[in-house]
This record gives C-alpha cells, sequence and structure tokens, in this order.
C-alpha cells in the first residue's frame, strides 16, 4: 500500500491556494504530517478521503488514481478521524459504534467482536452504554477513532488523534496506532511534535500548503545539529532582545537566570553552547529556514 501525489494543487472557489504543487510518497507504517494550524493538513486529508477533488495534479492509493469513478473503491480501503466529529448525539456509544460497522457493510458479529476490543484498547468498555452526548471531547475522540478503524482500513488517516486526551490516553491511542499500522498505511496529522516523535520514523513538515522537508526524522535531526543553541540571559531585557532575533524553542529558569534555547545559523552573540536538536527544535529549524 503505497500513496503518491504529485504536483497536487487545491485552489478553492475565492482564489485562495491551500495547496501548492505538492509532492509526496507515503509508505506503509506510520507517517506523519507535521505543520501548525492552516498549513493545508487537513486540505491534503480531505483530498486523500475522496470529500474533496484537487484542482490539477494527480495522487495514486495503492495504484488507483483519483478520479470519480474510482473513488467507491478507494473509499473502501480508507478510515478517517476528522479533526471535528460528531457522531450521533442521541444514541449510546455502543449503538453508535453499531451502527456505524452496518453502513459500513461489516458482518454483524465481526464489528461486534471488533467494539468490544477496541472499546477495551481505548479503555471505554465501561461507557459503552453512555449516550454520546454525554461524553467528553476526549472520549468523544476516542470513539471517533473506532469507528475509523472498524473496517480494518489498508489506509488510515487520523487528523489530530490525541486531540483533548491526558497523557496516558494520548500514550495508548499512540501504542494503539503503532499496532495497527502493521502492513498498513497510517498518515497521522498533528501540531503536535511529541507524538510523531514517539511513533513515526519519516515524516513530512507542511507550512503554507507546501512539504518543506518530507523523509527520515532522523535526517530531519541531522539537519537541525549545529543550529541550536543554549545561553543564559541575565535579565529580562537580554530574554526580549534575543527572542526578537531568534526563534525561541524553549525557555526556563534555572536559579536567577533564563535559560533560553534559540535556532540559528551561527552562534549567537552571547555566551552559548551548541547542543543536541530535539524533533521540536528541527521543526522549528526547517519552518523558519523556509520562511
Amino acid at each position: 500500500m503505497g500513496i503518491k501525489i504529485e504536483d497536487l494543487t487545491v485552489t478553492f472557489k475565492n482564489e485562495v491556494t491551500a495547496i501548492h504543487h505538492a509532492n509526496l510518497e507515503i509508505p506503509k507504517g506510520i507517517y506523519g504530517l507535521l505543520g501548525e494550524n492552516g498549513a493545508g493538513k487537513t486540505t491534503l486529508m480531505r483530498v486523500l478521503t475522496t470529500v474533496l477533488s484537487p484542482s490539477s495534479g494527480t495522487v495514486t492509493l495503492d495504484g488507483i488514481s483519483y478520479r470519480k469513478e474510482n473513488y467507491e473503491k478507494i473509499q473502501k480501503k480508507i478510515g478517517y478521524l476528522p479533526q471535528e466529529i460528531d457522531l450521533y448525539p442521541n444514541l449510546t456509544m455502543q449503538e453508535c459504534l453499531e451502527y456505524m460497522g452496518d453502513l459500513s457493510g461489516i458482518p454483524k458479529q465481526t464489528y461486534k467482536e471488533r467494539i468490544n476490543y477496541y472499546l477495551e484498547k481505548t479503555s471505554l468498555s465501561e461507557h459503552r452504554k453512555k449516550k454520546m452526548k454525554q461524553l467528553s471531547g476526549g472520549m468523544k475522540r476516542r470513539v471517533g477513532l473506532i469507528q475509523a478503524l472498524l473496517n480494518e482500513p489498508e489506509f488510515l488517516i487520523v487528523d489530530e488523534p490525541t486531540t483533548g486526551l491526558d497523557p496516558e490516553e494520548r500514550i495508548r491511542i499512540r501504542n494503539l496506532l503503532v499496532d495497527f499500522s502493521e502492513g498498513r498505511t497510517v498518515l497521522f496529522s498533528t501540531h503536535v511534535v511529541e507524538d510523531l516523535a514517539a511513533t513515526c520514523s519519516q515524516l513530512a513538515v507542511m507550512k503554507k500548503g507546501k512539504f518543506l522537508y518530507s523523509g527520515t526524522l532522523k535526517e530531519l535531526l541531522t539537519q537541525a545539529q549545529g543550529h541550536i543553541w543554549t545561553c543564559k540571559a541575565k535579565d529580562e531585557q537580554t530574554a526580549r532582545e534575543l527572542e526578537k532575533q531568534y526563534p525561541i524553542s524553549s525557555k526556563q529558569y534555572v536559579g536567577d537566570e533564563l535559560q533560553i534555547k534559540l535556532i540559528s545559523e551561527t552562534p549567537p552573540p552571547i555566551e552559548s553552547s551548541s547542543c543536541t536538536a530535539t524533533l521540536e527544535d528541527a521543526y522549528i529549524y526547517i519552518t523558519n529556514k523556509e520562511s
């Protein structure tokens, strides 16, 4: 299962171009899609789920071209968790998932077994009789993920799957996605760098409708190495001056001094030392380097 995007452009009726001549190949396993809000990630996912047709360029899924006559065939291979989800508020969680299983054409016994399995995996079993409108935002996200997994898709697309989850729940969902990705393709879109660092070996960085980087996490970290610096500001004025000149990835007080991590091609004009780049540092480096 492979997804190939070639010279993809999406322009809306208001003449706003959300994706500009993008090229990308998404292999098997979990593939990260990282970018700020408005980068074009959701537009890309709407194209990949056949909700939106591209203005130009081509997309293929396992060799099947994204043309309207192929959409039904493509849809059967896809599971999708959108960023905003509202699933039948007056049904219970169990009823909602069973209804989604029916709509997907999955045999009743099969989807009941899968529902039980995924409710257990997401720690929702004891809440199955609650109505959807009674659930917290984080619980609704988990139910949304289960509905995307029910038909065991070959290509799973998840948009911000850990939004609204506490740290323990986020880890559980990330582990579930890693397990599910064996032999399949999972596109994991987020602006939470930590989630991708914990799950992906490959990713793409998107900004203003363009891919600034696609490849391995290791190579992205290598590109940023030597451009990440730590220094100590003895007063607020020094800290403010540094913030005006450089992208800052972290600030924290160490005693009476403010320790700052900044991104710069060359050493800053203050006592500093080079430090190991994290994925968050590398993301800030690549998005500011290309801006």
